[in-house]
């Protein structure tokens, strides 16, 4: 493989979440049996602050090491093309999906490669989650099509976790709750997982928990039978057993639905950190000072290995791809869609959508989309 040129990354300051460096480097040096990726276009959300928040704890900075300590690569799901490639059968030109970092080039390692794509399989990710090095070949995916690419990595990402959360929580019998409340309600992962919820039988009542500027739009979903402002919460009668599931991370917010339920809550799943940068072992133990249940981290990755062996790898697929290709009509078609696409060029642009989604001041409406080629200047 040609020496690959300059790349242009923009790193994270872990004391900043929402802060941005943008650098050019060289190009590591070109080795045997790796493949030279230009990263097309990437998309961003909240799940990418999710990302950053958890870096430590959950090892997300470990996947693409900066060489700066108090530097990390927030990651992103998008679309890469080969530009050279050292490895038999995967030939340059060829596109994959993926989970990359937010820079225009990347050097990996394949291995494990198949009709349907590969593994990086560079030393530092053979410890990490699997799921999270493994690059799909666009041609062999089912579900891809040029024209759909936006909306794929904008919505997979986040809807892997919101089915497979719906999956957990109704196959824990709610944890015997007759209630869940789900904060961030405006947030697509927490709507995705209302999605999943609201059309199934026997399944507690969903309450949406929301900011008052956000309350128009959640409510317009029309998946929640009740959406509720934060200022509002006392407001929920703590009248049945309620299970928190948590996208916002926010320890204030925690305290006040513990206090508020008492007794009645019985679950507190923590999934997300839409309103909480804190390190995640912080967050962990403020929750387990309060009373009643500890917040219990939900890791979409534990409950995809117990269906992959209660129903089989196919089968879990088959049902993931028919709810995603439900929610990801319901979400972008018609005259009011629930996202609405929005392309932007370059990092600097990246690292302005960033600042947004890390304040909280982001519209839920947009759907942010990347092209990291184009205006890559500094900040």
């Amino acid at each position: 493989m040609t020496d690959s040129p300059a790349i242009t990354r923009l790193l994270t300051p872990k004391a900043d979440l929402g802060a941005a460096l943008i650098e050019t480097i060289p190009a590591p040096a070109a080795a045997p049996g790796s493949i030279r990726l230009r990263l097309d276009r990437f998309a961003l959300t909240t799940n990418n602050i999710t990302y950053a928040a958890f870096g430590e704890a959950m090892r997300y900075w470990d996947f693409f090491p900066t060489g700066r300590p108090d530097h990390g690569h927030m990651p992103v799901w998008g679309f890469a093309e080969v530009e050279a490639s050292d490895v038999d059968g995967i030939a340059p030109g060829e596109r994959f999906y993926g989970y990359f970092p937010i820079a225009t080039r990347i050097v990996m390692q394949p291995g494990r490669v198949t009709e349907r794509g590969f593994y990086d399989q560079a030393e530092h990710r053979l410890p990490l989650v699997s799921a999270y090095n493994q690059y799909t070949r666009c041609t062999a995916d089912p579900v891809w099509s040029p024209a759909l690419e936006n909306a794929q990595m904008l919505i997979r990402p986040l809807f892997i976790t919101s089915f497979v959360l719906a999956d957990y929580l109704a196959d824990n019998g709610w944890f015997g709750a007759a209630r869940l409340v789900i904060s961030s309600a405006s947030a697509k992962t927490a709507y995705g997982a209302a999605f999943c919820l609201a059309g199934l039988a026997d399944r507690p009542e969903l309450i949406g928990l929301t900011s008052r500027a956000n309350r128009g739009f959640t409510e317009a979903l029309g998946l929640y039978d009740r959406v509720v402002t934060y200022d509002e919460l006392d407001g929920i009668a703590a009248d049945r057993p309620t299970t928190y599931v948590d996208f916002s991370g926010d320890d204030g917010l925690r305290a006040r639905v513990h206090g508020h339920f008492g007794p009645g809550l019985v679950h507190d799943c923590l999934v997300g950190s839409a309103a909480n940068t804190a390190p995640l072992d912080r967050t962990l133990a403020a929750g387990a000072a309060l009373p009643g249940p500890a917040p219990v981290m939900f890791f979409a990755p534990v409950q995809i290995r117990k269906r992959n062996a209660d129903w089989g790898g196919a089968e879990f697929t088959r049902r993931f791809n028919l709810d995603q290709t439900r929610f990801m009509t319901a979400a972008t078609t018609g005259g009011d869609p629930w996202i609405r696409i929005e392309e932007a060029r370059g990092l600097g642009a990246a690292a302005r959508i960033i600042r947004a989604l890390h304040d909280g001041s982001a519209d839920p409406r947009a759907g942010h989309v990347v092209l990291p080629a184009a205006g890559s200047e500094p900040v």
